[in-house]
């Protein structure tokens, strides 16, 4: 079983450890969508790992959650006011409307060793509750439907699969691409 924490400033270390030293966490740092296109290309790994570090040490909203096993950090999802993902607001994934009250559900990470066990289900209900300590009304994701395409990878799976968010009660809004859902929840 996971135990799922919020992201506070006495775990960055935590934080660290589960974004790792290689592959795609590494270099992103959950900031892909924090960020403008031409910010982004200009930003080093390093400015992107300080950029995270400060959401955390020094936000008062938590900018995700951990998950734990046995006291080890394991597992990331980030969620936040969709307000403040600039590079999302402007994506076809996102759609547009009113964004007042509208949190966003933007990466898990899953160590390896944790895959396919049921943690980016525990991700998702604990960044929910984060959500709604900070009164979300409604929580919005962009699944990947891996029946809508030939082959998924792991990578690519960074949203979440549409399985989970099904599971946890969000319906499907929209779908700006074949495999591509956009999913909310009402809170």
């Amino acid at each position: 079983m996971y135990t799922v924490q919020p992201a506070t400033a006495d775990r960055w270390e935590d934080v660290a450890a589960v974004m790792g030293t290689r592959g795609d966490p590494s270099r992103c740092w959950c900031q892909y969508f924090m960020m403008r296109r031409k910010d982004w290309h200009a930003s080093t790994v390093d400015t992107r790992r300080e950029m995270l570090r400060e959401q955390v040490c020094r936000q008062d909203v938590p900018p995700g959650v951990l998950a734990y096993t046995d006291g080890t950090p394991v597992g990331w999802c980030a969620i936040a006011r969709k307000s403040s993902y600039p590079r999302l607001r402007r994506s076809p994934l996102a759609g547009s409307g009113d964004d007042d009250g509208v949190w966003s559900v933007t990466c898990f990470v899953v160590t390896v060793g944790h895959r396919r066990r049921g943690m980016t289900s525990a991700l998702l209900q604990g960044a929910i509750d984060l959500a709604r300590a900070h009164d979300a009304r409604t929580i919005e994701a962009y699944a990947v439907d891996p029946s809508a395409r030939t082959s998924v990878s792991a990578a690519e799976l960074y949203f979440g699969p549409l399985s989970v968010y099904t599971s946890a009660g969000f319906t499907e809004v929209a779908r700006p691409y074949p495999a591509r859902p956009r999913m909310r929840l009402d809170l």
